[in-house]
Formats: structure tokens, sequence, C-alpha cells
């Protein structure tokens, strides 16, 4: 078993960006979002536990094992202050990870993050978990994606090729079923999230499928919201240049007092 959850670093700059995929997906999600910002930041982009190359590692069995061993690799590698990008079940672990270690974090960009409310589709969750070949992936990703979006061709083969490796759709079976038991989630509690007080930006997409828009309302007040009108829970791979203008805009913020909401949101 590996000791850490692996990592791909690319870029450049005076600030390390975090990027934090969501359950069933890779580190290759993130390919556009990168790219557009490879000039101007050092990025680590991770396979999760039971994910890619992570498919053996430490930091099995929920959230805060992944947040746990995540932030020990970031000590490991001697990081100074990071910025944290999550989608998903990774915006669980960002947060968990914030909420843990907050002097090491200093930004939260958080996409349709998993925990901040009781709500979600778990069928369509199981079945994304047990989607293999191309036709199968491809169609799950639709499903959980806005009505005029379709998933990328490369994000559809990277998905293939990592559910191809022996065990990796059983472990993804058994996650689903762990984190959606009695068709539920886990929460963060909101007294936590009232704690954090580092840059805290979440985006959510207005048709989302898989976890229902209406959470974000009970984000605390100091957290930037932006609705990215028209988008379903894939907002990664739906409005990856959104995303990054999302992350640039957050990490490059000073204090915890945010500017007013962007002015256009994703259609």
């Amino acid at each position: 078993m590996l000791p850490f959850p692996y990592a791909v670093e690319g870029g450049a700059g005076p600030k390390t960006i975090v990027f934090l995929h969501g359950f069933g997906a890779c580190r290759e999600i993130w390919r556009d979002v990168v790219a557009s910002l490879a000039a101007e930041a050092r990025m680590l982009a991770y396979d999760l536990p039971g994910h890619g190359q992570s498919l053996e590692c430490e930091g099995m069995g929920g959230a805060k094992p992944a947040a746990r061993a995540i932030l020990a690799d970031l000590a490991a590698r001697q990081l100074g202050k990071v910025h944290l990008v999550g989608h998903s079940m990774g915006g669980a672990i960002a947060t968990l990870m914030a909420l843990a270690d907050p002097d090491r974090i200093a930004s939260l960009t958080l996409l349709a993050p998993g925990g901040f409310g009781p709500e979600i589709n778990a069928a369509l969750l199981r079945r994304y978990a047990a989607a293999a070949g191309r036709k199968q992936i491809r169609a799950s990703l639709a499903a959980m994606s806005g009505p005029r979006s379709g998933p990328p061709d490369h994000v559809v083969d990277a998905l293939c090729r990592m559910r191809k490796q022996p065990g990796q759709l059983q472990t993804l079976i058994d996650m689903a079923a762990a984190m959606t038991r009695d068709d539920r989630q886990g929460v963060i509690p909101r007294a936590q999230l009232d704690t954090l007080d580092m840059r805290v930006m979440v985006a959510w997409g207005t048709e989302d499928p898989l976890l229902p828009v209406e959470q974000a309302e009970a984000l605390p007040s100091h957290f930037h919201l932006h609705h990215v009108l028209g988008a379903g829970h894939m907002l990664v791979e739906e409005a990856p240049d959104l995303v990054a203008e999302v992350v640039r805009r957050n990490t490059r913020r000073r204090g915890r007092r945010l500017r007013p909401p962007l002015g256009a949101a994703a259609s």
C-alpha cells in the first residue's frame, strides 16, 4: 500500500494550488483548468484514495481519512500554505482539510461540494460507480451534467482507462454504497463551517441533479457563492474556463472579506 495518494505536479509560480477531483473521477479531469493556470502557480492534481494511481494507498475509508492522507503528503512535500480546489467529494475533503489544519490553507474553492446537506441522488451516484465501458461512462456523466452539456472525450477516455484497473470498479461500487447509506450523505456541521477564516468560494450548478443547489442556501455568510446557470454537477467538465476564472479570482484575493459575485454565469 502506498504511503501517500498519488499526485501530478505542473505549472510554476509563487503559490501552490491543489486540485481534488470528485468521486469516481481522477486527476486528469482538471486538464483544461490546469492548462489555464499553469503560468500562474505550481499545481498538484491528486488521484484521491481509492482512485486511479491511488487505488491502494493510505486514506481509504471516507472523506476524513482521505483528508488526513493528503495533508500528510503536503507536509512531506514541505509546502507552505496552499490553495485548495475540490469538486463534489473532493470539496468535502478540501473542507475537512481546512478544518483540520487551517494554518496550512490559504483559500478554498469548492465546486458543488459534498457534505453540505444530507440530500444526495444515491441511485445516480451508484449508477456512476458501476459504469463500465465508454457507453455507460458517457451516459452516467451526461446524466449528472446540465441539459445542454456533454462529457468531453478526454474525460471519458481517462475514466475508461482508470476503471480497467483490476479492482477499481468494485472499489468504486463499495465506496458509493458506504457514502450513500440510507440514501443520505454525511454532513459537515454548520458550526464547523462558521470557523473557517480563509477565503472560501463556492460554485454550484443551478441544474445539479446529484447534490441539490439548495444546499448552498445554508452556507455561512462569509462564503462567496456563485450560481452557474444551466450547469449540472460536473462543473469541471461543463465549464472549465469558468472554473479556472473562479480559482484565479479566489486565489488572488487577500483577506477574508470577498468582492461581489462574478458578473457572468455559465449558460
